[in-house]
């Protein structure tokens, strides 16, 4: 499989992007996402072998479907939050790319999502389990989990986000507790100081 380029992979998001607010919002958090994981990457040797041109790409396409949740007069509808990796996993799956590519998109909410949680909580997406299959895919995850597209755009520590997942059950914040033992925190302060942005702790 022919990963695609940076260049590539920034186009396919210019041509989605419904504005360029909202471009400006997507695309410098899948970088910033990427930037994490070369981090984590970097610092934690014995998680090779892994496919890191493979891992950057899924960082930079991740929330592409994110585009497809803002309304005509460019407000993001957050109450469907939950349907922008299904959809993105559409818009990639309807561009062409394999599917090891649109699962980065469906795979890396939160700390994945069961089948039974969709039907439990009763989420608007299809039945099926959205977790991650692979180091790749896992990592993805992991790494996203350290910025919010909120208002600003903020980085959290990895105790802000387990204070943040934990509202969705204790076993939610044990899964990420396991990520952070296995991968370790990447440098959130240093980070965010290049990009300009705040840290929750």
């Amino acid at each position: 499989m022919q990963v695609p380029t940076d260049d590539e992979i920034r186009a396919l998001h210019a041509e989605h992007a419904p504005s360029r607010e909202a471009f400006d919002l997507v695309y410098t958090h899948c970088r910033i996402v990427c930037d994490l994981a070369e981090h984590v990457i970097a610092a934690v040797p014995h998680i090779q072998p892994l496919d890191v041109a493979l891992v950057r790409a899924g960082c930079l396409l991740h929330d592409i479907g994110v585009y497809r949740l803002f309304d005509a007069s460019g407000r993001l509808d957050h109450t469907q939050y939950v349907r922008h990796g299904v959809l993105g996993h559409e818009l990639l799956a309807g561009a062409g790319m394999p599917e090891v590519l649109c699962r980065f998109c469906s795979c890396h909410t939160g700390t994945g999502i069961t089948e039974h949680e969709v039907r439990t909580r009763e989420l608007p997406i299809p039945p099926a389990d959205y977790l991650p299959d692979t180091l790749e895919e896992e990592l993805v995850m992991y790494a996203d989990k350290f910025h919010s597209k909120s208002d600003p755009p903020a980085f959290l520590t990895a105790r802000a986000y387990t204070q943040k997942v934990s509202r969705f059950g204790p076993d939610k914040a044990a899964l990420f507790e396991k990520m952070v033992e296995r991968f370790g925190e990447p440098p959130v302060e240093k980070i965010a100081a290049e990009y300009g942005h705040s840290v929750r702790h």
